[in-house]
């Protein structure tokens, strides 16, 4: 038992918001999961499962599920929104009048919106208060190298809770810390959310490369150079540059770029089969972060006049009809330059 006796709400019934649910629920903790259908909360407290999003895992008694946000979030006293990043705003406005901004607030979307340039946390500030700023410095954002299932399985995991206020970030480690997921803090809240939404660009290039059967090296290549358009990037808005060299910048970027599991590798993987963004998107269940991500970081990029050459790549394969291999040769035969 973690001491933890309040009812804690979690925000969004796919695979990660689910497994978050069932972790926390599992210490004993009441876990109220809001499912953004009445027919996906019916179905999920019929089986006591998520078929459609985590199947093969029992739900426990401590865990109930519902549609109703005011219902999930009343009196609650930890709110966790795990809602795919391009839903986000809209489930933020719709649930706002429920929500005690008071209370623990943790973000676990990964993501930057393509309309604002906004991180995961910007945006549910905007929606949840009259005073963004000052919620934004109590907000926490959750990130790492977390695949769903394995974590839902029982396999040893980190993550980071970032937040600028420690006071927080100590709360969600309270929170979610078990033996099986051991949670750090870091008080760079931007370079952690940066890491997050960003890695997932990457891992569609890696997939890509895979798929094209360019083997190891390839692969290294991608991850070591998408690192460093990733940091670039993240410090020109305001992260620091250790971030990305920890647990949820080099950890979650070599987990999502080699991992069958992670929807972005498995996106570029069937890109370099020839399948299409759209009909890859329309047999998709669930949602791969990145191909929305993409957009936002070329914009951001440009903003802030930083070269991200593997999210270029990625960006016209996705939308502009450049083949895979074309994109390769693209970043191989680059101006030459030093490393650093």
């Amino acid at each position: 038992m973690s001491g933890w006796t309040e009812p804690v709400a979690v925000i969004g019934a796919g695979a990660w918001g689910t497994t978050l649910a069932r972790m926390i629920a599992q210490r004993g903790i009441p876990v109220r999961l809001w499912a953004v259908t009445d027919e996906l909360a019916a179905e999920i407290e019929t089986h006591r499962e998520n078929v459609s999003f985590l199947p093969g895992f029992k739900l426990p008694e401590t865990l109930s599920v519902s549609s109703d946000g005011a219902r999930v979030l009343d009196g609650t006293s930890a709110v966790v929104w795990v809602v795919p990043s391009q839903w986000l705003r809209e489930t933020a406005r719709k649930l706002a009048p429920q929500v005690d901004t008071s209370v623990l607030q943790i973000v676990a979307t990964k993501g930057i919106e393509h309309e604002s340039g906004l991180r995961m946390s910007e945006l549910l500030c905007e929606e949840l208060s009259e005073e963004p700023q000052s919620l934004q410095a109590e907000f926490v954002a959750l990130s790492g190298p977390n695949l769903s299932r394995e974590i839902a399985e029982g396999h040893p995991a980190l993550s980071v809770a970032a937040s600028t206020s420690e006071e927080r970030s100590r709360e969600a480690q309270r929170l979610l810390s078990s033996p099986q997921f051991r949670v750090y803090r870091n008080p760079d809240i931007i370079g952690v959310e940066m890491c997050g939404a960003l890695k997932n660009v990457i891992a569609i290039g890696s997939g890509m490369s895979d798929g094209l059967g360019y083997g190891s090296n390839a692969r290294a290549a991608l991850i070591t150079r998408g690192l460093a358009e990733m940091q670039r990037l993240g410090v020109a808005v305001g992260g620091n540059a250790k971030t990305f060299a920890g647990i949820a910048g080099l950890g979650d970027l070599v987990t999502t770029c080699t991992s069958v599991l992670s929807r972005n590798y498995t996106t570029g993987m069937r890109l370099a089969q020839g399948e299409t963004p759209e009909q890859i998107q329309a047999t998709m269940r669930a949602v791969a972060e990145g191909v929305f991500t993409a957009r936002a970081e070329i914009e951001l990029a440009a903003e802030h006049g930083v070269e991200v050459p593997v999210a270029e790549a990625v960006h016209a394969v996705l939308f502009e009809g450049l083949a895979p291999r074309d994109a390769a040769e693209m970043l191989m035969t680059r101006g030459l330059r030093a490393e650093f």
